[in-house]
């Protein structure tokens, strides 16, 4: 391609719209992309675009639920594109398949994995797009590209003293054509990644203009709740409709798969006539369990069954029979809800043959799936618009929220906002696994050299399989859903992952043993599940570390030096293992009326040790001080990462005092904040994040902060009181 200057001119001012860029990726076929003519839009990718008048804007195909996604993932695009990350403007993706994660072959954000799986894919984008704008700038000056420069969003000439704005050159680069890998920036050239900074979206979340599920408005729109069987499983066979329906504002109320169904032209009429609702419920096929018989079937299980071998080393029982002394203890960790600040909510509009919902969804192409199953559209004619998220904790990964707001939207052919109040959310929702878990090793004069770890429960994928193997294929008919649901259990670990939301924690055991064996006792008492922060790692970093501390004590080693001996193969545990002993004065005497615990332990590729400071005060017990030192590799934004695993730890705190979700007759007890308490500010700890600097490829910072500090304050607490916990939550 040839182009003068007066050439130049005319494109760059005389084109109408804006003119769009972006990288050119294989495969992106859902995604509309190429240069439009008659409105002046290059786009050729799925994430990134320049306007004429400079506007750049990145499509986020991560949800953004308070971890950092918003800003942590535009700045590995402003820093190839070497522009301000502030400059960036975010939108939320669409569905699409090309906004899949790779990692599970759906568009979800969890596992911590939204930095892992975008470090190089969005690097290249901002690399390859910022390669094109050189080389059109370069045509154009009739100089060679490798002599060009870019600084601030312009493309500067060799001479150091004429430049372009990229909004000039993006239809230009159009034309060109990268041959080749385009290499990345070198670390020492670096602007942005690494560098402490604050959040994207702070500015939008602190003056409200941040739109979350709760904020939808739409022209038109009416409330609705939904009454739910207070078991689950339980359905509604009638109510007292002609009671209800005449109550201010009540517009509709009507049976739905899930519940009965009240309609109002405002929110608390709706609660108001709720308050009225007299339902006769069928328990035919409902849960009818409680806590007590939910643990006693699993000891039955494991008793029974020795669970599938997840892990094998050596023979634990000849080391066991050789020992000089065997310990054996068991674990055990209730059920937890989310107590996300946002309660569960959607909002779904049926009109013109087709359905939008707006959603605060951690997984859009399973909310597009769970609106199909109740409606008579395929999932193509359904959009799902993704708000910000008031916390997802994984509860947002299951759609039954969504399921809902389509079911009666699809009835009335009007905007409907159906809303779960914190008592509904804490009673009907899905949540972690209550788990049980057998441990046995073997002592030899201090030496441990058996290491068995049976852990006893459901498995996740059981329950999340339903919307998750159809949106893997949405072009399947409807009356093939239950059925792919029910191939896909079948062929886990073969054509499908295995699930291993059970054992992961537990068979990434990392200490040097010869003889180790980890299984699963897979049994389900029917109580609805999901992913919850961490997942299995929380309930696994309780029982390991917990029983890692109690043989330090049996073999009268100090607990930090009894884990460092077994950790010479191990160079990144021991690293943090040290570094946060060291930060928290281990081996010198805590204040008086305090007592240290440690714990160390690898989740989501990173790796975090912590120890926490704690007391009895007033009854209660006190944290007083959490020393947490992370390999997460590469850091992005350091900020991010101290606020990541600080909130982690919270979280983990929160569980270890308080949480508990119990059963009674198939009904959960709970319902607010007053019986299924959070940690307060002024009851939170002091903490300290040491960051170890690294190269290595980043790892997730979500959730790697909740499964040590468990461990930690109970092996703190036996430190203090000589009183051994091994069920949650912990006492004083």
């Amino acid at each position: 391609m040839t182009m003068n200057r007066r050439d130049f001119l005319k494109v760059s001012t005389g084109a109408s719209g804006s003119l769009i860029l972006a990288v050119s990726i294989p495969g992106c076929a859902s995604v509309q992309t190429g240069y439009q003519p008659e409105t002046g839009e290059w786009k050729p990718d799925i994430w990134l675009e320049l306007t004429r008048d400079d506007e750049i804007i990145f499509t986020l195909a991560r949800v953004e639920m308070g971890q950092g996604t918003y800003t942590g993932l535009t700045t590995l695009v402003a820093e190839e594109l070497d522009v301000e990350p502030s400059r960036i403007k975010v939108r939320f993706a669409p569905v699409a398949p090309e906004y899949r994660n790779p990692l599970f072959g759906l568009q979800l954000t969890g596992g911590s994995t939204s930095l892992a799986t975008s470090w190089e894919p969005l690097r290249v984008a901002g690399a390859q797009a910022r390669q094109m704008l050189v080389m059109a700038a370069a045509r154009v000056w009739e100089v060679d590209a490798d002599q060009c420069t870019t600084q601030d969003g312009r493309v500067v000439h060799p001479n150091g003293l004429d430049s372009l704005r990229y909004g000039q050159l993006v239809e230009l680069a159009d034309r060109e054509v990268i041959r080749g890998k385009v290499p990345l920036k070198p670390r020492a050239e670096w602007k942005y990644i690494g560098r402490k900074g604050g959040k994207l979206d702070a500015r939008a979340k602190a003056t409200g203009t941040a739109v979350y599920g709760m904020d939808v408005e739409l022209p038109g729109m009416v409330y609705a709740v939904m009454t739910r069987s207070p078991r689950y499983g339980g359905k509604a066979s009638s109510f007292n409709r002609d009671e209800v329906i005449g109550m201010p504002g009540v517009t509709d109320a009507f049976i739905t798969e899930r519940g009965v169904a009240l309609v109002a032209q405002r929110y608390w009429q709706a609660r108001k006539a709720q308050q009225k609702l007299r339902v006769e419920w069928d328990f035919s096929d409902a849960l009818d369990t409680n806590t007590e018989a939910v643990f006693e079937s699993y000891r039955q299980a494991a008793s029974k069954d020795p669970g599938a071998k997840e892990r094998s080393e050596g023979n634990v029982e000849k080391a066991a029979e050789r020992a000089k002394q065997v310990v054996e203890a068991e674990y055990e960790q209730p059920y937890l809800a989310h107590a996300t600040m946002e309660p569960m909510n959607a909002t779904a509009w049926y009109r013109d043959g087709g359905m939008d919902v707006w959603a605060p969804t951690q997984a859009p192409d399973l909310g597009r799936i769970a609106a199909a199953r109740h409606t008579d559209l395929s999932p193509g004619k359904i959009n799902i618009h993704t708000t910000f998220l008031g916390g997802g904790f994984g509860r947002r990964l299951t759609q039954d929220y969504i399921e809902e707001a389509a079911a009666v939207a699809y009835q009335l052919k009007v905007p409907v906002k159906l809303i779960w109040s914190r008592e509904e959310d804490t009673r009907h929702g899905f949540l972690r696994p209550a788990m049980l878990h057998r441990m046995k090793a073997s002592l030899n004069d201090g030496e441990l050299t058996g290491w068995h770890h049976q852990i006893v429960g459901p498995q996740i994928l059981d329950w999340y399989v339903r919307n998750a193997a159809p949106a893997q294929y949405p072009w399947a008919p409807k009356f093939l859903y239950d059925t792919l649901g029910r191939v896909g259990l079948m062929a886990e670990g073969i054509a499908t992952p295995k699930d291993i939301s059970a054992i992961e924690g537990a068979i990434e055991y990392p200490y040097q043993v010869q003889n180790v064996s980890v299984r699963h006792t897979h049994t389900d008492p029917g109580v609805p599940i999901t992913w919850w922060r961490s997942v299995g790692y929380s309930h696994n970093g309780f029982a390991v570390e917990t029983f890692m501390d109690e043989l330090a004590h049996e073999s009268g080693e100090d607990p930090l030096q009894f884990r460092l001996k077994m950790l010479d193969a191990e160079p990144r545990h021991r690293e943090v293992l040290e570094r946060a002993a060291r930060l928290a004065d281990w081996g010198q005497p805590a204040p008086e009326g305090r007592a240290r615990g440690l714990a160390l332990f690898k989740s989501f590729g990173t790796y975090v040790a912590q120890v926490v400071e704690a007391g009895i005060e007033n009854g209660e017990i006190r944290v007083y001080k959490v020393i947490c030192s992370v390999d997460c590799g590469q850091v992005v934004n350091p900020r991010i990462v101290e606020d990541q695993i600080e909130g982690g730890i919270l979280f983990g705190l929160t569980a270890a005092l308080y949480g508990e979700i119990s059963f009674d007759n198939g009904e959960i007890r709970q319902s607010n904040f007053h019986d299924y308490r959070l940690m307060q500010m002024h009851q939170t700890p002091e903490v300290v994040v040491d960051i170890v600097d690294s190269e290595a490829d980043p790892t997730g910072v979500g959730e790697p902060g909740v499964p040590p500090v468990i461990p930690a304050l109970g092996n703190a607490l036996f430190a203090l009181t000589g009183k051994r916990q091994r069920r949650l939550p912990l006492t004083a």
